[in-house]
């Protein structure tokens, strides 16, 4: 079963049906004992032809391309005991990227090729874990039904603690703007912190433990999570006493101008068996040659490592409808790329608008710029000709810049949950090279729940 040949009229009328099929949504102050709910994501992207010096294993190809993705996903919950939540969610995922391989960028421009393994389709375990809330006292607050969280009351003041096998993701660095490549912004750099090297396997999950001391409008995070055994692999190193990512993050909610927002700053710390990039430098300059893989990288792999990095996320209502978001972060920069992707500083900011103000309740437009930047060591890397895991085009970097990427979507309700988007994305300097580029990628995606 291969998804590129299936006609995408025939997905969309499917999975308009299933949008069809929405029941009617508890209400906040009632508590839903069990949930079922499922998502359908098509994604398919184009870039045009584009200038480029030269190219390399690591390149995306100058010449026109298209990618895919698809993701299928159950979502399912009870309450075993009281105040605890199970959830289990299966997914199947196909999909093909640019240049038939994950390369050529620190932004790349799709959230879900992570998960796409080739154009047959896989089924595999996404989530598996327990969410359990020890309420303190005090004023109650409604938590709505969605996926991944049964509704009911719970405290202003409340201790939760989630673990299993869940993302990082799913507890730290949430934004309201800009937070899930399935509804909103598609860019990496736009559903998280792209400097964000946080521990994961090569679909973006992990083993773990998280926990959240809630105190009125302000929250405080911390979490445990595994990695992969070696860098951007999928087998997970379960070894968390030796090799783990940790974060810590703090939270305030608060008003401006009469308009809510939050505030987020999070450090993490990753330890790991990882490749520092002064010691792949050293091995690159005494192994003359040009190499279409890390292998400069996997020969300094001798012995555990340090990444850390700090980040600071803020989301504001300007007015209804209108919301603001930044998110700016520095990594040490030191070692090779862990477990996300080939960014040492990030920032990402923008503006999104709700269709309520112009009577299309269900629209948003959304429209962001983003820079990404290397550390000094990784740029003397690159510019002895190496080549990591996603960058490295075929010759040492010799005119570095950032990458910058603007990214502008549109998305329409067709019926109650379901939706259709457009988005375009033009990134200039791709992996940090003023020799290649501009590149105009041109999206559509399809998206229902029910």
């Amino acid at each position: 079963m291969r998804f590129p040949f299936l006609p995408f009229a025939a997905w969309l009328a499917c999975c308009a049906t299933f949008g069809a099929c929405w029941a009617d949504a508890p209400a906040a102050t009632e508590t839903e004992e069990q949930t079922a709910r499922y998502q359908v994501t098509y994604n398919w992207q184009r870039h045009g032809a584009f200038n480029a010096g030269y190219s390399g294993a690591n390149s995306i190809q100058p010449h026109a391309e298209k990618m895919y993705t698809f993701s299928a996903t159950a979502h399912w919950g009870f309450r075993p005991w009281q105040d605890g939540e199970l959830y289990f969610n299966p997914e199947i995922a196909a999909g093909v990227p640019f240049s038939g391989a994950l390369v050529g960028l620190g932004g790349f421009t799709n959230g879900e090729i992570t998960r796409a393994g080739g154009s047959d389709p896989k089924v595999y375990k996404q989530r598996l874990f327990l969410r359990q809330t020890w309420n303190r006292g005090g004023e109650q607050e409604a938590v709505e039904p969605d996926f991944n969280q049964l509704a009911g009351l719970v405290s202003k003041k409340r201790f939760v603690l989630t673990a299993g096998n869940f993302s990082t993701l799913d507890v730290f660095d949430d934004n309201a703007y800009a937070k899930d490549p399935r509804t909103q912004f598609m860019n990496w750099g736009n559903w998280t912190y792209a400097a964000y090297d946080y521990a994961a396997d090569a679909r973006g999950f992990g083993w773990g433990l998280a926990g959240e001391w809630y105190q009125d409008d302000w929250v405080l995070r911390l979490g445990r999570m595994t990695g992969p055994t070696t860098p951007n692999a999928l087998p997970t190193d379960f070894a968390l006493a030796r090799h783990y990512g940790d974060q810590v993050e703090i939270e305030h909610a608060h008003m401006l101008g009469g308009q809510p927002g939050k505030w987020r700053v999070l450090a993490w710390r990753n330890r790991a068996v990882l490749a520092s990039f002064n010691d792949a430098t050293q091995w690159q300059l005494q192994h003359s040659g040009s190499y279409s893989d890390p292998v400069a990288l996997v020969e300094s792999r001798k012995s555990e490592k340090i990444k850390y990095g700090l980040g600071a996320n803020i989301e504001q209502s300007l007015q209804s409808g209108v919301g603001y978001f930044l998110r700016v972060m520095k990594a040490d920069g030191r070692t090779e790329t862990h477990a996300f992707t080939e960014v040492d500083g990030s920032l990402s900011t923008g503006l999104v608008f709700k269709g309520g103000l112009w009577g299309r309740q269900e629209d948003a437009v959304g429209v962001a710029y983003l820079q990404n930047t290397l550390s000094h060591d990784r740029r003397r890397f690159l510019a002895a000709g190496g080549t990591s895991y996603f960058i490295g085009d075929g010759q040492p970097l010799i005119h570095y810049k950032p990458e910058t990427i603007v990214e502008a979507f549109y998305s329409f309700g067709l019926t109650r949950g379901t939706w259709l988007t457009a988005d375009y994305q033009r990134i200039q300097n791709p992996a940090y090279n003023a020799d290649r580029g501009p590149i105009n990628v041109y999206a559509a995606r399809f998206h229902a729940e029910f």
